[in-house]
């Protein structure tokens, strides 16, 4: 449930403390991943972009026209041609353009990857490339072998699972750019019920790892109204961190996470506290279709994990009836070592694993199975001190407090033609899946519709 998607019963006043309470590998070719970068597009400030006034950067004005068509032409027009990958512009005769498929300098006859018309654009001459753009650009997402994106470990195998192809690989071996990344960004949203705000810097990658953290201190001059939320939030005496993809666009498939909660005190993982750690898909935004399937590790215990499925239309708060959850006592100690957390997703079904095996199937019920693209989130956060929710102990939280990940995995459920869109391109998205779906205030996607006839709060990059 991570987020605004938390239970708004629980406003009600802290009057009652005492009821608080594997299989064949998939090989992914290390020389696929070196050579095949796509190539970043991006857009001009436009004079009333957002609120009258060209505020935008080139970066951030880059999704305002989401149209695969436009961005081919992009492509092509910077290529100076019209076959985004067939063709040489002069630039290219010079010397090996890393990231393109095809080369037009004198190694490319050698390795076998010559453009089609390198010989009537270069000929024997070697012009010089352009300068470098000083703006800042979105990379494009970069397929491997077997059309896996994101950031895979040349070389390595991974499992395959019957019925879903790999599709999106996180190993967080490097920093990834959470405002240039094709496929990721970060949020600017906030609990109103908890003490926490989202913030960029709360994402941190060290190690090999993904880490989120709670920090004990404010956020830094944060804007009142939160674009991802599409609320004000007032001020936060805490900060934290939300990784999230750009786009409402992955649906059906298998999710997996190699996570490892919190401890809530430092070099002791057996003391509880207050805290949600997560991994789940939510439709952004809420206010026309909430869904959302969750994996939540909590505070209240060393095994706590907690398996939710929500769907309501129309519904901006929570009530009774929209979602069906269970709460599960692992054996192990989650704060203690890394857990593969996992769950399938089918029209029919959805299936929860933790390392493997399985801990919950749904078929259905009074809370129909989401039918609706979402974004994947990875979270953590704290309730207020009335703590209704992630343990009562909250006054054993010592901090900063972070959640680990070790790798995050998108498999595709080979039945669903539609999402992810070809190329992790937006050329598949509806209007309503790009409905109130903005992120931050420099993530360049417009905030498109209104909130209850309204149009909603603003936000600005700076």
């Amino acid at each position: 449930m991570g987020l605004s998607k938390i239970y708004s019963v629980f406003l009600v006043a802290c009057a009652a403390p005492a009821l608080l309470r594997a299989a064949e590998p998939t090989s992914v070719d290390a020389d696929d991943v070196a050579e095949r970068q796509a190539l970043a597009v991006d857009e001009h400030c436009e004079v009333g972009a957002e609120d009258g006034a060209c505020a935008l950067s080139a970066l951030q004005m880059r999704s305002l026209k989401q149209q695969t068509a436009e961005v081919e032409e992009a492509a092509a027009t910077l290529l100076g041609a019209s076959d985004r990958w067939g063709y040489c512009s002069s630039w290219m005769c010079a010397s090996y353009q890393k990231g393109l498929p095809c080369q037009c300098n004198e190694g490319c006859k050698s390795h076998g990857n010559c453009c089609q018309n390198r010989e009537s654009i270069c000929g024997a001459t070697s012009p010089s490339p352009p300068e470098e753009s000083m703006e800042p650009v979105h990379a494009a997402a970069a397929p491997v072998s077997g059309n896996v994106y994101g950031h895979p470990t040349p070389g390595k195998s991974y499992p395959q699972h019957p019925g879903f192809t790999l599709m999106l690989v996180e190993e967080f071996e490097e920093p990834i750019d959470l405002d240039t990344d094709p496929i990721w960004t970060w949020s600017d949203g906030g609990l109103i019920e908890g003490q926490i705000r989202f913030v960029k810097d709360n994402i941190v990658f060290r190690d090999g790892k993904m880490c989120v953290e709670v920090r004990d201190e404010p956020a830094i001059n944060p804007q009142l109204c939160s674009a991802a939320e599409v609320a004000d939030i007032p001020a936060k005496k805490m900060t934290s961190g939300e990784m999230r993809t750009r786009y409402n666009m992955f649906r059906y498939g298998r999710y997996e996470a190699r996570m490892k909660a919190p401890s809530v005190q430092p070099h002791n993982t057996k003391v509880n506290g207050n805290y949600v750690s997560t991994m789940f898909v939510y439709r952004d935004a809420k206010y026309k279709h909430w869904r959302e399937i969750d994996f939540e590790i909590t505070g209240d215990s060393t095994g706590s994990v907690t398996t939710n499925v929500l769907s309501a239309d129309n519904t901006v708060q929570w009530r009774a009836g929209i979602q069906e959850t269970v709460h599960h006592t692992m054996s192990f100690n989650d704060r203690a070592d890394f857990h593969d957390y996992a769950f399938e997703w089918t029209p029919n079904k959805i299936t929860w694993y933790v390392d493997g095996e399985k801990i919950r199937e749904y078929t259905g019920g009074h809370v129909r199975i989401p039918d609706l693209s979402g974004k994947i989130m990875m979270n953590m956060w704290m309730f207020d001190d009335c703590a209704l929710f992630g343990g009562p102990d909250i006054w054993n939280n010592r901090y900063p407090m972070h959640s680990e990940y070790e790798w995050f995995r998108f498999y595709k459920w080979n039945g669903d033609n539609q999402y992810p869109c070809g190329g992790m391109t937006t050329g598949c998205l509806t209007p309503d899946d790009h409905y109130l779906a903005k992120n931050n205030p420099c993530d360049g996607i417009a905030q498109e519709g209104l909130k209850y006839g309204q149009p909603p709060c603003s936000t600005h990059c700076r």
